[in-house]
């Protein structure tokens, strides 16, 4: 199925190919709109994911799906959440770089001994105004004191898995894209677009 990305980030389109294969990816420049640009300000990642799909839709017609995803820790009442990418900035729009994320997020974390967290990924499918298919799912772990592993990317240094003794970013490609949030989102979503194709 050919479906339009809700992004102008070419990057995206890379990391989602892998995930949904034997779908054809496009950006929005695909369809002649150069500057694809949605604010995300919305409470919640299906919020933020839906309005992209939907406004993408609205201008192509064509099948269109969006993304948002984020770290959720629970001491923080859910920060960064929805402005993962943005956390630690003084205006709430300029985006610090990884390591400077990271290092606020743990400082301000200290004295806090539940260290639950979660990266979450929600994908959000519109195939036309009356039928939209919702994925969100989760990468429970804990959150370190310090960064360990030089993988991946963002708070993946941070982010320990139990069940692998390692963090995020001390996995293999391989393991991360079977256990990650957005390769549990992805391999949902496929199953999705194969019933849909399977009865259209």
């Amino acid at each position: 199925m050919e479906l339009f990305v809700a992004t102008n980030n070419a990057h995206k389109l890379t990391e989602l190919s892998p995930a949904l294969p034997g779908h054809d990816l496009r950006l929005p420049a695909y369809a002649g709109i150069a500057d694809f640009e949605v604010e995300e300000d919305g409470l919640t990642f299906l919020d933020n994911a839906l309005k992209k799909a939907l406004t993408l839709y609205r201008l192509t017609a064509r099948p269109s799906i969006a993304d948002d995803s984020g770290l959720d820790v629970r001491a923080l009442g859910g920060a960064p959440g929805v402005l993962s990418a943005r956390y630690g900035s003084s205006d709430g729009r300029t985006k610090l770089t990884a390591a400077e994320r990271n290092e606020i997020l743990l400082r301000n974390m200290a004295g806090h001994a539940d260290r639950a967290c979660a990266f979450v990924c929600c994908l959000v499918l519109v195939i036309s105004e009356y039928r939209i298919f919702v994925v969100q799912e989760t990468c429970p772990g804990e959150l370190l004191y310090e960064p360990r592993g030089s993988g991946g990317f963002g708070y993946d240094p941070v982010v320990y898995l139990p069940g692998f003794g390692r963090t995020v970013a001390e996995l293999s490609l391989e393991e991360k894209n079977r256990v990650s949030h957005r390769g549990r989102s992805c391999a949902r979503m496929m199953a999705i677009l194969g019933d849909l194709e399977a009865r259209p």
